[in-house]
């Protein structure tokens, strides 16, 4: 067999090539790459996030779900400013988070991003009204003049339907009431991404039921990115992608699409679970599978033309 060493044109073609590929998730509004989050406790090191990626699209309405210490709050803190990585790439609406001072993180989280927490006290400020603490965030960034905040703060209790609550403190209102003034609040500075964690947690299912539909309606009606931490399974079937995340990475990818039948005219959703390739070719596969087929430590690959083939290991059987 013979080979044929590369010429300097053929090097200066792939540098080149290189150079001119996009950089990953150019086109996304949120990106992390390989990132990394390591904390010391008593001298031992955990690691939340082990090489995370993820990429979210402008205008997208997902959910992230995975055990309690998979890493997805974690994720979710640094998403919203409130948490630094200690490696790899993250970015939002352009905006690098490990190379942002405490200024630009703290105009980060007041513009760029909102946030909405599971316990619904925390989300408010117990001493103004609904419409006044709306109008809190504009005030803080200097967004339009006295009356223009009252405006908006009434268009966003509307548009989320508890314009009834606009005079009323949190304790006068209902938990439901509260997370979708809260949401508000969070919408009140038209961030480009409202984040989300466990917002119907302390809610029952109907009243989880009006809070996912205020989301929702933020996300069709003002076409703002959201991504919700959560538990609930029904929350997360609502959505058209589903991520979840497994031991600081994400392991795999639900997606649903509506399918019409043409003879009935009947809308049904499919949905389709697909495992994650990182970049650095990780694949985690479901425990039940592997735990159904005996595999451990490794297992053998085989490569055919149109799918990978993994194997159990049957060295110790040869």
């Amino acid at each position: 067999m013979t080979t044929t060493n590369p010429t300097l044109s053929d090097l200066a073609a792939r540098a080149n090539a290189a150079r001119n590929r996009p950089t990953y998730g150019h086109d996304a509004l949120i990106t992390c790459d390989r990132l990394v989050r390591i904390f010391t406790t008593d001298g031992i090191e955990v690691q939340a996030l082990q090489g995370l990626d993820l990429l979210v699209r402008e205008g997208e309405l997902m959910a992230l779900v995975g055990a309690s210490g998979s890493g997805k709050s974690t994720l979710m803190n640094i998403l919203a400013g409130l948490d630094t990585p200690t490696a790899g790439a993250a970015r939002v609406a352009g905006r690098d988070l490990l190379t942002m001072t405490a200024k630009d993180r703290l105009a980060y989280r007041r513009s760029t991003v909102g946030f909405v927490w599971q316990q619904t006290s925390r989300n408010l400020l117990p001493y103004l009204t609904a419409a006044q603490n709306i109008a809190l965030p504009m005030q803080l960034t200097g967004r339009g003049r006295r009356r223009r905040q009252s405006e908006r703060a009434l268009e966003l209790l509307e548009l989320l339907e508890v314009a009834d609550c606009r005079d009323r403190r949190p304790h006068q209102m209902s938990g439901g009431q509260q997370q979708r003034v809260a949401i508000a609040v969070a919408l009140a500075n038209d961030p480009a991404v409202l984040l989300a964690d466990e917002p119907t947690g302390e809610l029952d299912s109907h009243t989880a039921e009006q809070v996912f539909a205020a989301f929702r309606t933020a996300n069709e009606q003002l076409g703002t990115t959201v991504v919700i931490v959560t538990h609930d399974q029904a929350v997360a079937g609502e959505v058209r992608r589903t991520v979840a995340i497994r031991d600081g990475r994400t392991s795999t990818e639900v997606l649903r699409r509506s399918e019409v039948d043409e003879a009935t005219g009947h809308e049904t959703v499919v949905a389709r679970e697909y495992a994650m390739l990182d970049r650095a070719g990780r694949l985690q596969l479901p425990a039940e599978y592997t735990e159904a087929l005996g595999m451990r430590d490794r297992v053998a690959l085989e490569l055919e033309p149109d799918h990978i083939a993994v194997w159990p290991d049957d060295s110790e059987q040869d």
